[in-house]
């Protein structure tokens, strides 16, 4: 059960992962090690799932987003076993869903530059038999957030 303390602790981290146990529990309202307990708890229980650095892609030669939608004729587990295989062995893919509806699949790819994409487009092709695959690039980002709306949050 998540309160009101621990929805409070994941908005800090959520903002700042690096932020001190002192610097949460101060902001909350609690001892330490109080709130050393929750968030070891909140981790135990798979809430958080990991602290993370986030990057600026542009800095790392990934600075464009490509949205990449794959449609195939074949629904197999075995086939999905080996496309999800390819997929994630792709760095470039950040994101990978299955999807309902018109696309069978959706991948968030970032890279350099439109030939960067073709490298990644040309290697996914050639593991996987695909029907259709159709990339749409960012023009521009408008919001980007890492952030998970927690419960009591904007009238949540």
């Amino acid at each position: 059960m998540i309160d009101k303390i621990d929805t409070a602790i994941l908005a800090q981290l959520q903002e700042d992962a690096g932020i001190s146990v002192a610097d949460i529990a101060s902001r909350v309202n609690l001892s330490q090690n109080a709130c050393w307990r929750r968030i070891r708890r909140l981790e135990e229980e798979g809430v958080i799932l990991r602290r993370v650095a986030l990057l600026d892609p542009a800095k790392l030669e990934a600075g464009m987003t490509v949205f990449v939608s794959v449609r195939t004729a074949e629904h197999s587990a075995a086939w999905l076993d080996e496309f999800a295989r390819a997929v994630s062995a792709m760095p470039e893919v950040v994101e990978f869903y299955r999807m309902a509806g018109e696309i069978d699949y959706l991948l968030k790819i970032r890279v350099a530059d439109i030939k960067a994409y073709d490298r990644v487009y040309k290697r996914l092709i050639d593991r996987v038999r695909l029907v259709d695959v159709s990339a749409a690039f960012a023009m521009e980002e408008i919001k980007n957030s890492t952030a998970i709306p927690l419960p009591g949050e904007n009238g949540r």
